[in-house]
């Protein structure tokens, strides 16, 4: 059993002795512990499935979020579930703050019949709308009109709902992004733009990709825009994201918020990529030294077996399940 606290690092990766002397903590409060202990159960989840992937059993890519995870929960803590979310295919710590339940998650990632949709979706296209995650995407930016439809729905039925919508800072360059923002700022519709920005475009920089800064840019449609650089603290995102939401439940107006954060892995796959030349271990060091689940070893310590539990039961839970009958290969694909 690997364990984030133990290895004073993540994923085995031991920090270097500058980095360890640099390790920032928070205080403890039980605000604190509840979203720390939501965000580690993300993390366990992501390393059990890095532990799995050489044997196959995952019949899926998978875009993992370690580093990301204080995003999610912050985000989804204001949320309730009847609120409407969409994100990238880097989903699964979305799904999980949202509510979402991680033996279907695993069957789902083991091509099971008891996985979310059946084992049809894979890592990449999550949806589990009984807790109001309306779905994932491979295609970049292709969720974010959905959410507008979602607000535009909601505020036509009445419901209260907000629909959010979490994309990397790759799919700003998109020409949906933008009409998108374009529509819910004409139409006043109360969809949060969440911008989740790790500063990559797989391998990209924005300085090679962007004539534009994002917040500078969403704010000529007439949209409120906040940026967080703590993206790796929980309790920031969750303020500034809780004051957002509070204010949008009065007055139904879109507005959005750019969150820096860093993933710790490779776009996609289990493993690391430094050796690719496009970013060092240094920049992501710096990175853990700030991050909670890093720095609290000892919490750490004390989560870590109940969730290890947790996710042993979603492991059995998956390779106990079926796989899809041949009958089921057309079901529900329009």
């Amino acid at each position: 059993m690997r364990c984030v606290g133990c290895s004073a690092g993540f994923g085995g990766t031991a920090l270097s002795v500058e980095t360890a002397s640099r390790v920032q903590k928070m205080v403890r409060t039980s605000r604190y512990e509840a979203l720390f202990a939501q965000a580690l159960r993300i993390r366990l989840f992501e390393e059990r499935l890095i532990e799995l992937y050489p044997f196959d059993k995952i019949q899926s890519p998978v875009h993992l979020s370690i580093g990301q995870e204080a995003v999610a929960v912050g985000v989804c803590e204001s949320l309730t579930r009847e609120d409407l979310l969409s994100t990238t295919y880097r989903g699964h710590a979305f799904y999980i703050a949202k509510g979402g339940r991680l033996p279907e998650l695993m069957a789902e990632l083991y091509g099971r019949a008891n996985g979310i949709s059946g084992g049809k979706a894979g890592s990449m296209h999550l949806a589990a709308p009984e807790v109001g995650m309306m779905g994932a995407s491979a295609v970049v930016a292709s969720t974010i009109p959905h959410a507008v439809g979602s607000a535009l729905a909601a505020r036509l039925r009445k419901t209260g709902q907000l629909s959010v919508v979490v994309y990397g800072d790759g799919a700003t360059e998109q020409g949906v992004h933008h009409e998108s923002l374009n529509f819910a700022a004409l139409h006043q519709l109360p969809v949060l733009f969440i911008c989740e920005n790790n500063e990559l475009a797989v391998h990209t920089r924005p300085d090679a990709r962007q004539a534009y800064r994002i917040i500078d840019h969403v704010g000529t449609y007439g949209i409120e825009a906040l940026r967080i650089e703590e993206g790796y603290d929980f309790l920031r995102v969750g303020d500034v994201v809780g004051a957002t939401v509070e204010a949008m439940r009065r007055d139904g107006r879109p507005r959005f918020i750019e969150i820096l954060t860093r993933r710790y892995k490779e776009h996609v796959g289990p493993g690391e990529d430094f050796a690719a030349g496009y970013r060092s271990r240094a920049e992501i060091e710096s990175w853990m030294a700030k991050d909670p689940l890093i720095a609290d070893a000892d919490l750490v310590a004390d989560l870590t077996p109940a969730i290890m539990k947790e996710i042993d039961e979603a492991v059995a839970f998956a390779e106990a399940g079926p796989l899809p009958d041949r009958s089921a290969l057309l079901k529900d694909v329009l």
